[in-house]
């Protein structure tokens, strides 16, 4: 039985029971997100629920949550997102990539890496994926077409035979030209049934050489080249949503919670979190670069106006600029322009618009104010004081371990979502910078590298049947752990400074500990 001192001295450890219910409902929430046993925008529902029902927050407060300035910047962002993929505008880039880099393994990979971290700064991760993929499949596909045909080519020539479809005026082509040739022929090449007879006799001994281990590539080199294209997608959509508050949604949701929690900053913008961001991706991108080419290949070869202003005019702009005029014939046979179409229209933009997302935040948002309305932030920030012992570095390195481990296992917008209402208040506690620690962990939310099911990004290229669950986590194991190296460096070197990082501001609050009653 346990003694009277005893009991209360436990009682005390426990919230008040304002704040015992808010962490109920945080509690709740944060299950249904891990185990998404309910849609994540439904369960972003919840709060709007539990919260008034609670007598924690009234029902108005709690609703003003759900839309935000963030909104209005995430609908500028679709917009522009909707134009691109419209136009077509992410393909005119990978295919000049191509034309630019050559066909390389290693610079088309590094060439493709770009171009998809820069079409990912401003598009979704997994429309990013989604729509460079099948590109990049493609272009796969063509290079190891165009090498088994040049090597029915050597085959024919060693032979004796004569191809004159491969000769230019009596002279035969080198491997070079007969690969370029290949790649330009404006019909893709398959991987059975060349126009020679050499051709088919060497696609048909590849095949049966491979028939006995079970795969569809001609040789392993192949196989890793599929693996390689498809592991750079999947890594670069989601680094080049660091560099943009609009890259990703952890971005996004992270930075309307700090702005709501710490209005008097006003140090967060879309300029700020570029300069700090983008060195941070571009380590990062060429890092995860050597490390894949190792793996697969080796070496041989302050104002009213905002960020969702600015994104709002630009985005409204894409229904009024005309693409392309609307004509008719009069009765007399002559075209007249009666209209025009604009760059996108209303339909499309609603195809887009992922509704989900603006949910979800909204119901972070709600919880987060749940949280400090109740004093549960309070609580957990007296709690987690004792931390503020520990090195500066050895804090945040444990943070952003955490949050990449778990982000492995629940989707990004939930990991942040939920983490952002504990680390503000132990950053508070600890008396740090909250972008101390807020920032690194932010960036390590979108390490998902491991699992096929941790990123959809991952999910799509895995899909493609090249890459089996071990080769994601041998390559993605190694890109974490450069990611959050790289994140610790800048946090250490270049990104302080820019927040004068190393003294705890005037716009946090100041918490003193105490106890509890």
């Amino acid at each position: 039985m346990i003694s009277q001192p005893c009991y209360f001295t436990f009682l005390s450890h426990l919230p008040s029971f304002q704040e015992a219910e808010c962490a109920y409902t945080l509690f709740v929430v944060a299950v249904f997100w891990l185990t998404e046993a309910l849609p994540l925008s439904v369960t972003a529902l919840l709060p709007a629920l539990m919260l008034p029902m609670f007598g924690v927050m009234p029902s108005k407060t709690v609703a003003s949550a759900y839309f935000k300035d963030f909104h209005l910047l995430l609908i500028g962002v679709i917009c522009l997102a909707t134009s691109i993929e419209k136009w077509n505008l992410h393909k005119r880039i990978a295919l000049r990539m191509v034309m630019m880099v050559g066909m390389n393994p290693a610079w088309l990979t590094l060439g493709f890496m770009s171009s998809t971290a820069f079409l990912s700064m401003w598009l979704s991760n997994t429309s990013t994926a989604a729509m460079v993929m099948p590109i990049v499949e493609a272009v796969a596909q063509q290079i190891i077409s165009a090498e088994a045909e040049v090597e029915a080519t050597q085959m024919t020539y060693f032979s004796g035979s004569t191809n004159h479809g491969l000769e230019i005026d009596g002279i035969s082509v080198d491997r070079a030209t007969v690969g370029a040739s290949h790649l330009g022929n404006k019909h893709k090449l398959k991987n059975e049934g060349y126009s020679t007879d050499a051709g088919k006799f060497s696609n048909k001994m590849d095949l049966e050489k491979n028939s006995s281990t079970g795969t569809k590539y001609r040789t392993k080199k192949d196989h890793m080249l599929c693996k390689l294209m498809c592991l750079c997608i999947a890594y670069s959509s989601t680094i080049g949503g660091l560099t943009t508050i609009t890259g990703t949604s952890t971005n996004l949701i992270f930075t309307e919670h700090f702005n709501t929690r710490y209005p008097d900053c006003r140090c967060l913008n879309f300029g700020s979190w570029f300069m700090f961001s983008f060195p941070v991706a571009i380590l990062i991108l060429f890092l995860s670069w050597i490390w894949l080419q190792w793996l697969f290949l080796g070496f041989k070869y302050p104002g009213f106006a905002t960020d969702s202003t600015v994104a709002l005019l630009v985005g409204l702009l894409f229904f009024v600029i005309p693409a392309k005029k609307l004509t008719k014939t009069t009765p007399t046979g002559e075209m007249v322009a009666f209209d025009y179409s604009p760059l996108i229209t209303w339909k499309e933009f609603q195809s887009f618009m992922p509704w989900d997302i603006a949910i979800l935040v909204g119901g972070g948002f709600a919880l987060a104010d749940g949280c400090e309305e109740s004093g549960l932030s309070k609580w957990i920030g007296n709690k987690l004081s004792p931390l503020g012992s520990l090195p500066v570095w050895l804090i945040i390195l444990i943070a952003s371990l955490m949050v990449t481990s778990l982000t492995e296992v629940a989707s990004n917008p939930a990991t942040i979502t939920l983490l952002l209402p504990i680390l503000s208040p132990l950053a508070e506690a600890i008396h740090m910078n909250p972008l101390y620690i807020l920032i690194p962990t932010t960036l390590c939310t979108s390490f998902s590298f491991l699992l096929p099911v941790a990123n959809p990004p991952n999910a799509i290229v895995f899909s493609y049947g090249h890459l089996k669950v071990i080769d994601m986590v041998k390559a993605g194991l190694g890109v974490n752990i450069v990611g959050v190296a790289v994140v610790m460096l800048g946090m250490f070197t270049w990104i302080p400074p820019m927040f004068d990082l190393y003294t705890y501001p005037s716009w946090a609050p100041t918490i003193s500990n105490e106890t509890m009653p």
